[in-house]
Formats: structure tokens, C-alpha cells, sequence
């Protein structure tokens, strides 16, 4: 081993999210002593698991048992042994209680849909999370998805400033969101069409290339279902301080990158550049009416969330349209990081391991 740090735990370490998030801990110089890698979900495509070359490290393939020792266990992927592994990790007496935190990124924790959503750009770091397993010993956390990050973040600080009456999002999502065999797939489609041949539909049960879908194929209800999701997501953090948006989801044929054309009421009209200065500071970066909108291939591998110059709505004189873009899996995994980041400054000068 190579120094103090965390057992650290990456299920799903494989996936599109698992490699980003996994990339983001060597950036930053998360604490790592050890360091354990996990397959994703059976039939999920895998890609190689990046070395991030610190601490010790130890790979276990789907079948294997996931290790109940962990400081920090990033949930990328669903795993079925999760609900069993989560009982093992609560039965070690020997660990402090909350002090095992699994910060989930997909929706894999079983229950966890009661778990506490955070961003920690927004609310500040906390080591607060809901806590299961025998004596409580482990703390959930939900990191939420990219576009609950995005809409969070503008209707938040739009309600810190004005009165928000109503708003409207549309979220475009790209093939990433699907894994890599849905990359794989669009591209696919696009070289068959242009050479009039048979398109593949395995990985979305419909043409997606050159396109725009509203749902998926039959059988593609586990997509479909993301919306939801993320409406819960946004509907628990705000908790009543701005309204929910109305939500939909459409599927795009972009590779990465999702982009989020949001439409805000207030109760009065407020100037767009007030409602600048609201938004203003990381992760937004606002472009100016003279520079070219955002677009998804301008997000790609950016930490920020690019918002194009704020549109006001002609027959609504309250009424304001955003259009914003932003990495979706490095802007998810960032901040599952941070909220991991945020414990590690609360804990200190707890000893970590050697």
C-alpha cells in the first residue's frame, strides 16, 4: 500500500460511470489505501477497469463475493448480491457506527430510494445519510442523477432570489446514459443507414439514429422508469422550496452529454440580467448572447454546467427559457466524490488506514 487512505469500494467499476468515477478519484487525490473494484449487473457490457495506481487493488468479477470491509463504497452499477452484502458490512462490531457510507449513482441500493439526496455544491457537505444494517453501522447516501443536478441547481438558486410559480423541463438524453452497448449501437445505426442497410435495435428497441424518441421500444421499461426517478430525486431534495417541475424524457441520438431546455414562471417578470446574477457561480457557467450556444459536444469532459443566454418568453412576460448542457456522467460522478469529499473533512484527523 502506498500511504494513508480509505478501503474503497467501486461496484460497477466497469461501466461508463464506474470509469469516470473512477478516473475523477485519481484527479483529485481521494485518500485511497485500498482500493476494490466490482463487476456490474450479469449481461452488462463491461469496459476496462481504469488503474487509477494507488493503493492496493483487487478485482472481483460479478460472481465474486463483494467485500464487506469498506470506508466508502461508490454503487455505479446494480449488483444482485448488494441487499446480502450491505447485511454483511452492518454485522462487523468492530466498526464505529455510520461509519461505512455507500454513496449510490444508479439507483442500485435496495430501499435506497429513501436515501437522502445531496449536492453538496448546493447544501454543502454532510456525512448524514440513512442509516441500515445491524446497529446502524452503515449510512446511505443518494448522489443524484445528472439531470436532478442540472435542474437542481438552476431552480434552486432562481428560488433562493424569486418566487417560482411553475416550471417545465425537457431532458434530452444521450446513448451513454444506456451503457456502452447503446453507444456502440447508434453508431451502428448511423453507418447502416447511410449505406441503406439493416439497423440493430438489441440495445434500444427502436431506431434511435438520426431520431428523437419520447420512450423506448417494448421491453425497454428500465429507461422508461429513469424519469421517474428522477422526479422523485428532485421532488425529495427540494422538499417544497421551489415546485417540481413538469418532466419529460427524451431519448437523442448523441453519444454523450445530456442537455436540459428548462422553462421557469415567476410570479413577477424579472429581468434576465437579475436573474443572471442568481445563477451565477460554479458549477453554472452562463454564455453571453454574442458567444454560440452550448451544445452536448462542448459538455464533453467539462465539470461545469453550460446555460445558454436566458430566453424570455413572448406570450408570457414572466416566463423564461434555459438551455443548459453538461457532462452526465462526469458531472454525476464529480459529485459523488465531493459528498464523499465533504465526509473525509468532517472525519479528519480520524486515523485512516495503513
Amino acid at each position: 500500500m502506498t500511504g494513508a487512505g480509505y478501503r474503497v469500494v467501486v461496484i460497477g467499476a466497469g461501466s461508463l460511470l464506474g470509469k469516470e468515477l473512477l478516473a475523477i478519484l485519481e484527479e483529485r487525490n481521494f485518500p485511497i489505501a485500498e482500493l476494490i473494484t466490482v463487476s456490474g449487473e450479469a449481461g452488462e457490457a463491461d469496459l476496462p477497469i481504469v488503474d487509477i495506481g494507488r493503493g492496493s487493488r483487487t478485482a472481483e468479477g460479478y460472481q465474486d463475493v463483494i467485500p464487506a470491509g469498506f470506508d466508502f463504497a461508490f454503487v455505479c452499477a446494480p449488483h444482485q448480491q448488494l441487499a446480502s452484502w450491505i447485511e454483511r458490512a452492518g454485522r462487523d462490531k468492530h466498526e464505529p457506527v455510520g461509519s461505512r457510507i455507500i454513496i449510490d449513482l444508479c439507483f442500485g441500493v435496495p430501499g435506497g430510494a429513501t436515501a437522502p439526496v445531496q449536492i453538496p455544491f448546493l447544501d454543502g457537505a454532510s456525512a448524514s445519510g440513512r442509516r441500515i444494517g445491524v446497529d446502524e453501522l452503515v449510512r446511505v447516501i443518494t448522489a443524484p442523477h445528472a439531470a436532478t443536478l442540472m435542474i437542481s441547481a438552476l431552480l434552486l438558486r432562481l428560488g433562493a432570489r424569486f418566487q417560482v410559480r411553475t416550471a417545465v423541463a425537457q431532458i434530452f438524453s444521450p446513448a451513454s446514459e444506456m451503457g456502452p452497448r447503446a453507444i456502440d449501437e447508434l453508431q451502428k445505426q448511423t453507418v447502416n443507414l447511410l449505406s441503406f442497410q439493416k439497423v440493430p435495435r438489441e440495445a434500444f428497441g427502436a431506431q434511435i439514429a438520426f431520431n428523437l424518441l419520447p420512450r423506448l421500444g417494448a421491453g425497454y421499461e428500465k429507461a422508461d422508469a429513469l424519469e421517474a426517478r428522477i422526479r422523485d430525486q428532485i421532488d425529495a431534495y427540494f422538499g417544497g422550496r421551489v415546485p417540481t417541475p413538469a418532466l419529460r424524457i427524451f431519448q437523442v441520438p448523441v453519444f454523450y452529454s445530456t442537455a436540459l431546455s428548462l422553462y421557469v414562471e415567476t410570479q413577477e417578470r424579472v429581468p434576465p440580467s437579475d436573474l443572471v446574477v442568481a445563477l451565477d457561480g460554479a458549477p453554472i457557467v452562463i454564455r453571453r448572447t454574442s458567444e454560440k450556444p452550448p451544445s452536448q459536444v462542448d459538455a464533453a469532459g467539462s465539470n461545469d454546467i453550460l446555460v445558454d443566454a436566458i430566453q424570455p418568453d413572448a406570450a408570457h412576460p414572466a416566463g423564461v427559457w434555459f438551455w443548459a448542457v453538461a457532462d452526465n456522467l462526469r458531472l454525476a460522478a464529480l459529485n459523488a466524490i465531493q459528498i464523499a469529499e465533504g465526509i473525509h473533512r468532517q472525519r479528519q484527523p480520524l486515523q485512516l488506514h495503513k
